[in-house]
């Protein structure tokens, strides 16, 4: 008993030893592994960081500098030259003081603003409207002016599509837009007061816009001169400024047909507009009118002046003569609009929806720059009527109600010489 007292009192410190020591290594044990394996993520994370800034100094410092990838330009005119320009300078090849680029920047800028990427630098905002208007000022080639800018030729037509688009967007509805019986009003008086024709609102007149021959349809584009185009029909105010806008018809369609197509047409054939403000003039009640010439159809709402046919009585060539002179005004529009935006003199190398888009920005851009009395050089003037094909004198719809308030107009000039 004592024998096995002595062995048990023995035996059960050295167990206890070894299962602490079993322990003790076994925790040593862990802990070297979990210390190993913490070691080999960290190389790992390591080494991963070092290949992401790799590639980040692949793409920002290597890619970027490579010719093939982007050809090496100096963009010394644009952020040189034309930035110091004084300005009646900037004016010439932009067509627009540097007040109105400001807010046409300021305007676009949620259309038109870029981000920088980690492949290259955007161009600029002011960059970008600089390129579409130089291009809109000017007869010269797309990589005339990708040269001059020290951008691409498809940069610049990216820049010219998507200004256009965010001009008609963001621009068109704050300035050209038919206008309600308080702006019919007040053109009217203006009309009056400058030209001495009661109760009108505007002179209507189309122009013809070059465009290359297109892939389908060509001969319904080919004019009277022989040359293709779109026709642009717009209403003129008496200050100039257009308030209505049709833009696409091929070239070979007569003024007439243009506008039963517009939305003019429906416009004033289906509302009341043009009657808001009733006149008596001469005995006859007088509503709101536009004036146009001889191959529009007479309406109540648009009179055209009387056919010359050798047998007009005095009254009559009078009555020609007082509209004649009040129709010069769309004349004069058209002759600004394309002598500040030259592109619209010359055959544009694009597809028509492209052209039509461009034509109708130049429209936009002529109104805001006549709101903000942008300076209109002498030597931009334009002849519109050396070059444009007109229709033919008769008209293609006869009839019309616009009879009786034609005659109270001729009255009233009668009585007033």
């Amino acid at each position: 008993m004592d024998a096995m007292e002595y062995l048990l009192g023995w035996i059960v410190p050295v167990l206890q030893l070894f299962r602490q020591r079993r322990k003790e290594f076994v925790r040593q044990i862990m802990h070297k592994l979990h210390t190993s394996a913490r070691k080999r993520r960290g190389r790992r994370l390591a080494r991963k960081n070092k290949r992401a800034k790799q590639r980040h100094q692949y793409y920002t410092e290597v890619l970027r500098v490579k010719t093939v990838w982007a050809y090496p330009r100096t963009s010394d005119w644009w952020e040189n030259t034309a930035m110091n320009y004084n300005d009646e300078q900037w004016l010439r090849d932009f067509r627009v003081s540097r007040d109105t680029f400001r807010y046409i920047c300021r305007t676009l800028k949620p259309a038109l603003q870029r981000q920088n990427s980690s492949f290259r630098l955007c161009i600029s905002l002011e960059k970008r409207v600089a390129i579409a208007l130089y291009r809109l000022a000017s007869t010269v080639e797309y990589r005339t002016v990708a040269n001059l800018f020290a951008v691409g030729t498809s940069t610049v037509c990216r820049c010219v599509h998507s200004f256009c688009q965010a001009v008609i967007s963001l621009l068109r509805p704050q300035l050209v837009q038919p206008p309600n019986q308080a702006k019919l009003a007040e053109k009217a008086d203006y009309f009056e007061t400058k030209f001495g024709i009661p109760q009108c609102v505007g002179a209507i007149d189309g122009s013809h816009i070059p465009i290359r021959k297109p892939p389908q349809y060509q001969s319904d584009f080919c004019n009277r001169k022989g040359w293709h185009s779109i026709i642009l029909q717009a209403v003129v105010d008496g200050k100039g400024m257009f308030w209505d806008l049709n833009i696409g018809q091929p070239g070979q369609e007569h003024d007439a047909t243009v506008l039963r197509k517009s939305q003019l047409w429906t416009w004033a054939s289906t509302s009341n507009s043009f009657s808001g403000r009733v006149r008596n003039i001469c005995g006859t009640d007088v509503g709101y009118f536009i004036l146009g010439d001889s191959a529009y159809p007479l309406q109540s709402w648009l009179l055209k002046p009387y056919p010359d046919t050798g047998r007009l009585t005095q009254s009559q060539e009078l009555y020609n003569v007082r509209t004649s002179r009040a129709r010069c005004v769309v004349e004069h529009a058209f002759g600004r609009l394309k002598g500040r935006w030259k592109c619209l003199s010359k055959r544009i190398d694009c597809n028509v929806k492209v052209v039509v888009d461009m034509v109708e920005a130049c429209c936009v851009l002529h109104n805001l720059c006549e709101v903000n009395m942008d300076t209109f050089l002498p030597e931009w003037n334009y002849a519109e009527s050396a070059v444009q094909p007109r229709p033919g004198s008769g008209d293609m719809f006869s009839g019309g109600t616009g009879s009786a308030a034609r005659c109270a107009l001729q009255q009233l000039f009668t009585e007033q010489q």
